[in-house]
C-alpha cells in the first residue's frame, strides 16, 4: 500500500459545520485554538471541510523543499519544525502545538519551505486543503486575521530560539523546551529519547543526559524508557532563561484571536538559581565543552 493511500485509510473525515465528532474518538476541533477563535460563520464555511489527520510520533508531515498542499491544526499533538544541514545534522526552529497551525508558508504565499515539519508527540490533528484556505485569506476576512497574529507570535519563537541556542547553556535549553513542550500537551509527561531531544536543540546527546541528570538530581523530573516526567514545575520554570517567558508573553498576546488581545504585564526579571550555576552554565565563566564539541 502507498503512503498516500496508507494515510488516506486511516484518515477519517470530519462532517458538520460545528460540533459534531467523527466516528469514534475524534477531538472536537475546538481543542485548537485557532479554529476555536474563529466566528460562526467561518466555521459554517470551512469546519465541514476539516479533516482528522492523525499524527503518529516522527511523521514526517513534509520535507525542506515540498509543495504544500495542506495546513494542519494540532488538537492534542505537537510538531517540530527543524533545519536540516547538508551534513545531516537539524535544529528545531519553533515547535507547533494546539496553539497554532504547520503550513504558514503556504498561505504567506511562498508554498514552500526550506524547513522540515516532524512530529514530536504523537496525536491528532485536522487539517484543511491549501485551495480552501487561500479561499478564506481572499475575503480578507477573520482567518486572515487570526492565521496572521499566530505568525507573528511564531515568528518571535523562531528568533528567540536562536537567541537561545546561541547564547544559553543546555540545562537552560533543556528547561525551556520541556516547558514549551507542557504548555501543548494535557499531561506532564513526555514520550522522548534523549537522542531526540539532542537532535532537536542541536546539541551532542551526552549533553542532553548530563542535563537531564542534574534535573533529575534536584528532583525536577524522571526519565525512564523514553518517558520524561516534570515533577516540579515551578522549580522548571525557575532554572530556564528568559527566553521561555518572552515567547509565552507573546503567545498569549496574540493567540487566540479576540480571547487576549490586551498587553501582558512586563516580563520580570529572574536570577538563575546556583543549582544551575554549578552545573553546565559555569562554562560560560571558566571554558569547557558548550554540548556541541566545541571549547568556549
Amino acid at each position: 500500500m502507498s503512503q498516500h493511500a496508507e494515510e488516506t485509510s486511516v484518515t477519517e473525515r470530519r462532517s458538520g459545520a460545528r460540533g459534531r465528532k467523527a466516528v469514534g474518538a475524534a477531538p472536537n476541533p475546538e481543542q485548537n485554538q485557532l479554529l476555536a477563535a474563529l466566528p460562526q460563520d467561518v466555521r459554517d464555511r470551512i469546519f465541514s471541510s476539516l479533516e482528522l489527520f492523525p499524527l503518529p510520533l516522527g511523521k514526517c508531515l513534509y520535507e525542506s523543499g515540498d509543495e504544500l498542499s495542506h495546513v494542519y491544526f494540532p488538537t492534542d499533538s505537537i510538531v517540530s519544525l527543524l533545519y536540516v544541514m547538508e551534513d545531516g545534522a537539524s535544529a528545531e526552529i519553533s515547535v507547533v502545538g494546539n496553539e497554532g497551525v504547520v503550513g504558514v508558508s503556504l498561505f504567506m504565499g511562498g508554498g514552500s519551505t526550506p524547513s522540515r515539519a516532524v512530529v514530536q508527540s504523537g496525536g491528532q490533528s485536522y487539517r484543511l486543503p491549501a485551495r480552501l484556505v487561500r479561499q478564506e485569506f481572499d475575503r480578507h476576512g477573520d482567518l486572515l486575521v487570526v492565521m496572521l497574529r499566530y505568525t507573528q507570535a511564531l515568528i518571535t519563537q523562531m528568533a528567540q530560539t536562536a537567541v537561545c541556542n546561541r547564547h544559553h547553556t543546555i540545562d537552560q535549553q533543556l528547561c525551556r523546551w520541556l516547558l514549551m513542550s507542557l504548555d501543548r500537551l494535557p499531561g506532564n509527561t513526555l514520550v522522548m529519547t534523549q537522542e531526540l531531544i539532542a537532535n532537536m536543540l542541536g546539541v551532542r546527546r551526552e549533553g542532553v543526559t548530563e542535563a537531564a541528570g542534574r534535573l533529575q538530581r534536584l528532583g525536577v523530573i524522571t526519565y525512564r524508557r523514553g518517558h520524561i516526567t516534570v515533577l516540579d514545575r515551578p522549580t522548571l520554570e525557575k532554572l530556564t532563561c528568559e527566553c521561555y517567558e518572552v515567547v509565552k508573553r507573546e503567545t498569549d498576546r496574540l493567540v487566540p484571536y479576540g480571547r487576549n488581545t490586551r498587553a501582558a504585564p512586563p516580563v520580570e526579571s529572574k536570577k538563575t538559581p546556583d543549582l544551575v550555576r554549578s552545573g553546565a552554565q559555569t562554562a560560560d565563566h571558566q571554558g569547557g565543552d558548550d554540548g556541541r564539541g566545541r571549547r568556549v
